[in-house]
């Protein structure tokens, strides 16, 4: 796909990868940019269509999709940071981080894939993470959630593909954005993390992985859990 004349939608776009997406879209020539956000007010980026967006409120997508039926590239980066243990805390996080990450996710795939495919084609992307493949302590919701997002992708591209649309899953480490404020350890530029994925669909790549640490744990399980896991302790 080519970004120049695209029409993008990216979610989550006042701040972090989000913005990072749509500075980089901008750049590259895409022809409009649909900034969203669940507070518009704070996406300050000059010369893109901003629109409110909540991709967890149903009501709140379908008029998102109402008010773009141009899309051909849509991002959908939305997402939340939760903690907690599954055993003993209260699991009200980590249902967000479900409804989140895989029901809001898989909302905004139901709603603009049959625009994309009408506009002659396009791509999808969704900003996954390395935790899609294993589990850190205090995170256990947040990696269920991000697994289940990345299976869904998979399976969304399956029944995707012969509708002339693609669609990539992006997986990274930990990027320098406000959410891993309290991370000590190397980040990789929300910009560089857009240019990453966008060269990925330029060339139709189904998986784009941003660094070595998703890199890393991509190849570890092929292996056994245990020499996996023992890195972590």
């Amino acid at each position: 796909m080519d970004i120049t004349g695209s029409i993008a939608l990216v979610t989550g776009s006042n701040r972090g990868i989000g913005r990072g997406f749509v500075e980089q879209l901008l750049e590259r020539g895409a022809a409009k940019v649909y900034a969203t956000a669940r507070r518009p007010e704070l996406v300050d980026v000059p010369g893109v269509e901003v629109l409110p967006l909540d991709i967890t409120d149903a009501a709140s997508v379908a008029a998102a999709a109402a008010a773009a039926p141009d899309v051909t590239l849509l991002v959908n980066n939305a997402g939340i940071s939760t903690s907690g243990s599954l055993l003993t805390d209260d699991l009200t996080s980590a249902r967000r981080a479900v409804d989140t990450h895989l029901w809001g996710t898989l909302e905004m795939v139901r709603a603009f894939a049959p625009a994309i495919e009408r506009n002659g084609g396009g791509t999808i992307v969704n900003v996954l993470s390395a935790l899609s493949w294993f589990a850190a302590p205090g995170a256990g919701g947040y990696a269920a959630a991000k697994a289940a997002e990345w299976n869904m992708t998979n399976a969304v591209r399956l029944e995707l593909a012969d509708r002339g649309v693609v669609v990539q899953g992006l997986h990274l480490g930990a990027a320098d954005t406000d959410m891993m404020a309290d991370y000590d350890g190397p980040m990789t530029a929300p910009s560089e993390v857009a240019r990453i994925a966008l060269d990925g669909v330029e060339r139709g790549a189904a998986e784009v992985l941003v660094d070595d640490w998703s890199r890393m744990v991509k190849a570890s399980l092929a292996g056994e859990p245990e020499a996996l896991y023992r890195q972590f302790a």
